[in-house]
């Protein structure tokens, strides 16, 4: 039996996410807002660049009893860093082409008012990720929306195996908590973690399996221990 640890209160899991921003940094605390309910967090005010804003997020994640977080940040570019979508596309393309392991021409970028969009098919999630990589400290970059597909490869039972495997080889994981639902290219995950870095390892564990297209992470986060 894992030991019980005390539930923390909204209060206090406000305080230690507004010292665990300070402590971030690459994060202005000055200019973000935090609201706490229930155990779910919300986080508010502007952040000056897209990485900003993701690295507030994943400061959040780390504190424990955090169950849930609403990211309302908004990005306020300084002038400095205001760039053309045209001058934003180049950057995205030749910062791809750099990963030798990403076929030419297989990713296609598009950027609106400072948004990146990535198309196209690779045949691994990490190439997909890879794309993807760092495109939030571009200078003028306000998001990214990554939308490479992915091409299947192996049987639903292989994924099926596949991933319980990795599961039971990962010293983060507790295999027999989670349910793995597998139909087609889709993989639903179901039970429950102690906390989010188990809770992002179980979703990579996943996309590290040739052929999923998807993953429908329904992990709930027991921070206080499970129930029996």
């Amino acid at each position: 039996m894992p030991t019980l640890i005390a539930e923390k209160t909204d209060t206090e899991i406000k305080t230690d996410v507004l010292s665990e921003l300070k402590y971030e940094p690459s994060v202005k605390v000055t200019d973000i807002g935090v609201l706490v309910k229930n155990g779910t967090v919300t986080l508010n005010g502007y952040a000056t660049s897209a990485a900003e804003k993701c690295e507030a997020v994943r400061a959040t994640k780390r504190v424990v009893g955090v169950k849930a977080i609403a990211d309302d940040i908004e990005i306020q570019l300084p002038e400095s860093f205001i760039n053309t979508d045209s001058d934003i596309a180049a950057a995205a393309i030749h910062h791809i082409d750099w990963f030798t392991t990403i076929p030419r021409g297989s990713v296609k970028v598009t950027v609106r008012n400072g948004w990146i969009t990535l198309d196209g098919e690779v045949d691994w999630q990490y190439l997909k990720i890879a794309a993807g990589h760092f495109l939030h400290h571009l200078s003028g970059v306000k998001g990214v929306s990554n939308e490479i597909s992915i091409k299947p490869r192996l049987s639903v039972t292989e994924v099926a195996t596949d991933i319980k495997a990795a599961f039971k080889r990962s010293a983060m994981l507790d295999a027999s908590k989670i349910q793995i639902d597998v139909a087609g290219s889709k993989v639903t995950l179901k039970g429950k973690v102690r906390n989010y870095a188990e809770f992002d390892e179980a979703e990579r564990a996943v996309w590290a399996a040739s052929g999923v297209l998807t993953v429908d992470n329904q992990l709930s986060v027991q921070w206080f221990g499970y129930d029996s």
